[in-house]
């Protein structure tokens, strides 16, 4: 009856009116952004954003100007789901997912110039294995992760542009190439406790690629860009959204949200779910809707700022609702970051540790599995490691903490295992 239910609630809308719903999104950000700056200062400060550096911690909203941070992401995340629509791809859990996170990280690192490369790479290496690009373009979506690296590349030495430009597009067809196969072996690894799993490979990728640009000489500088002071205009902004969410699905759904909602809230979120397919799209849109809020709120809660980072924090967490995260298995992963801020070195407030505070939910597989404790230690041990492992690459990973959290995943779940089956082995009277 349920799936009956869903299906009815799917076959409501059609292929290009979902599509178009998904796009309300960036459209709204897009017109904000029209609002809060000059539209003489967008184009300039789009092209600075290009230009500009944007390896981590780099905030859009400092280079170009919020208007331009904005725009960029909008229309970057409006490509995105043209792509998708235009392939004739159906829409589906990670088609939401990517367009947040695609939406969220053009605040603070990708633009548009500098992912086509990977994205390119991506489509040769499903060429070369005579398949289609459909198969692999979320892979490519997320994989621009690595966007920095292309930006770099174009800064480096001072040879002739022409020179600089193959290098750059040689490096981003590279990247894209291995992209694929990697994403797939290191899922195995983690086992789906990870949800950010191309970004543990983007990891991978990226500590070979610094390596051997170090080895020639080349440096790069850490940096922070961080702005302050959007607090009280961005609170408003999400919550009218999210809120927004929360609402719709509601009036779609009725009474039948609650029941619907129950179950995504029982589930583990393990690598591989899509709510959206399993309770529908009413259900789904009231999940992200949750998230939005709670991490939100969360957020300025431990004194943040709402900025192009954290924003980008916010809309993986919503992202993600459609592909893994619901409150019950991102609150305890969470609380255990902030709660290790009370033992060690840094404040929960400053911009490292409140990244970590909301990427670390690529652990919620953990807590959904295992329980609450687990959770709080997952959310204590990636606090540590993922304000450290960025180091070995320099920052250009975008999706740090899906590297770290991969590194904890790998950690953790195999010793969770072990004592949960010791466990089970002694309830039923067996010989440990």
């Amino acid at each position: 009856m349920k799936h009956l239910e869903n299906f009815h609630e799917l076959k409501s809308l059609t292929r290009k009116q979902k599509f178009f719903l998904l796009s309300l999104i960036p459209i709204y950000f897009i017109v904000i952004g029209l609002v809060v700056q000059p539209i003489q200062e967008i184009i300039p400060g789009i092209v600075t954003i290009i230009r500009e550096p944007d390896f981590l911690i780099t905030d859009y909203f400092v280079v170009g100007g919020v208007g331009a941070a904005l725009i960029n992401a909008g229309v970057l995340t409006l490509m995105s789901i043209g792509i998708i629509y235009f392939m004739g791809m159906d829409m589906d859990g990670h088609t939401i997912t990517s367009s947040c996170l695609m939406f969220g990280f053009s605040l603070f690192g990708k633009n548009l110039l500098n992912i086509w490369a990977i994205l390119a790479g991506v489509f040769l290496y499903a060429r070369y294995h005579k398949t289609s690009m459909r198969r692999y373009i979320y892979i490519g979506l997320y994989g621009t992760s690595l966007s920095p690296i292309i930006t770099q590349m174009m800064q480096v030495g001072s040879g002739p542009f022409p020179f600089r430009l193959l290098m750059t597009i040689a490096v981003g067809l590279v990247i894209g190439f291995v992209l694929p196969p990697l994403s797939t072996h290191v899922h195995y690894a983690h086992k789906g406790y990870s949800l950010y799993n191309v970004g543990f490979a983007a990891g991978i990728i990226a500590t070979v690629i610094i390596s051997i640009t170090k080895s020639f000489g080349v440096e790069v500088e850490s940096r922070l860009i961080w702005s302050t002071g959007h607090n009280r205009m961005f609170t408003v902004l999400l919550t009218i959204l999210f809120g927004s969410m929360v609402i719709l699905g509601v009036a779609v759904r009725g009474k039948g949200i609650i029941e619907s909602y129950i179950r995504i809230l029982k589930s583990y979120g393990i690598g591989g779910t899509d709510y959206l397919r399993d309770e529908g799209g009413a259900t789904t849109v009231f999940n992200m809707g949750v998230n939005g809020m709670f991490a939100t709120y969360f957020a300025l809660a431990v004194g943040g700022d709402l900025n192009g980072p954290t924003i980008c924090g916010i809309f993986t967490v919503v992202g993600f609702a459609s592909t893994g995260k619901h409150l019950r298995n991102i609150a305890p992963i969470m609380v255990g970051v902030y709660l290790a801020s009370f033992t060690k070195t840094w404040n929960i407030s400053d911009p490292s540790p409140m990244l970590a505070l909301l990427f670390s939910t690529t652990l919620a597989p953990v807590a959904g599995e295992f329980g609450v404790l687990a959770g709080l230690v997952a959310g204590f041990l990636h606090s540590s490691v993922a304000l450290n492992v960025g180091i070995v690459y320099g920052g250009m990973n975008l999706y740090n903490n899906g590297f770290a959290g991969g590194i904890v995943a790998i950690f953790m779940v195999p010793v969770m295992q072990s004592i949960r089956d010791r466990r089970a082995r002694a309830r039923g009277g067996l010989s440990l």
